[in-house]
């Protein structure tokens, strides 16, 4: 049995649990990580039979790592530091600093680019997805499209001085953004994502809603940006029995506020 440090002694007698504690507590039952170790293995230990050098990090330690960079949006170096000053962080990812140090900002960056190189972070999603199906936890009722956009600076530019091509600029309201867009589907009644679908900013969100919904969804929620979506989904115009559940647009609503009834 491991020793545990003065530091994590003196943590585990404080009276108040935090809600980052909760969350993280929640979070390590949820996710199927011997799941997601087997899943991931084979790309992150290749045959390294006869290679010099310091053997990789753990995967079990930089999937969790990985995962509170996605559950908190931290940067790299911000990721490094917020382990280093957050015992919950630390008692989650299993790291003693009394005996060893948090991987560096660089080791954190080439983790993510391997998961890039080998579409990983997709491999992660669809067997989490699978894992939660399993327990039951998707009720195939209905489910609710959106869209987000995802800005990056419009100077940013890749090794070969120029702008990502998937990158474009769209308008929202009256500001403009240069970026993705990250199409969404949610089940309705539990809240929990199933589908996403990354694109250009500039892609409509109503044109993507046939790669978010299930066949058997027997109600799909959207708001004004999604009107129209039954002719993408292969429904007659104004079909009695038609899935589509539309918010009215801004337009529509101040009309009816103003109207004399």
């Amino acid at each position: 049995m491991k020793q545990i440090s003065f530091a994590q002694a003196e943590h585990q007698n404080k009276k108040k649990v935090t809600r980052r504690e909760r969350f993280l507590a929640q979070m390590e039952t949820l996710v199927p990580w011997q799941r997601l170790i087997d899943a991931l293995s084979p790309s992150y230990f290749p045959n390294s039979a006869g290679k010099r050098g310091r053997p990789p990090i753990g995967l079990a330690r930089m999937l969790r790592i990985y995962f509170l960079q996605q559950w908190y949006a931290l940067a790299d170096e911000a990721l490094e530091d917020a382990i280093y000053d957050s015992q919950a962080m630390r008692d989650f990812v299993g790291i003693d600093l009394a005996v060893e140090s948090v991987p560096d900002a660089t080791t954190l960056l080439r983790f993510r680019h391997l998961l890039e190189k080998h579409a990983l972070t997709q491999r992660i999603f669809e067997e989490i997805n699978a894992h939660l199906a399993e327990q039951g936890l998707f009720m195939r009722e209905g489910t609710i499209v959106d869209a987000t956009i995802v800005a990056a600076a419009p100077s940013t530019k890749n090794q070969a001085k120029q702008r990502d091509p998937a990158m474009k600029q769209t308008k929202k309201g009256n500001q403009w953004y240069f970026g993705l867009k990250a199409h969404i589907g949610v089940d309705a009644v539990t809240g929990l994502t199933h589908s996403v679908v990354a694109t250009a900013a500039n892609v409509a969100d109503v044109t993507m809603v046939s790669h978010l919904v299930h066949d058997d969804d027997k109600r799909i929620y959207g708001d004004a940006g999604y009107t129209g979506m039954g002719k993408y989904l292969d429904e007659e115009k104004d079909a009695p029995d038609s899935r589509c559940c539309v918010a009215a647009k801004r337009g529509a609503i101040k009309k009816l506020d103003d109207s004399p009834m």
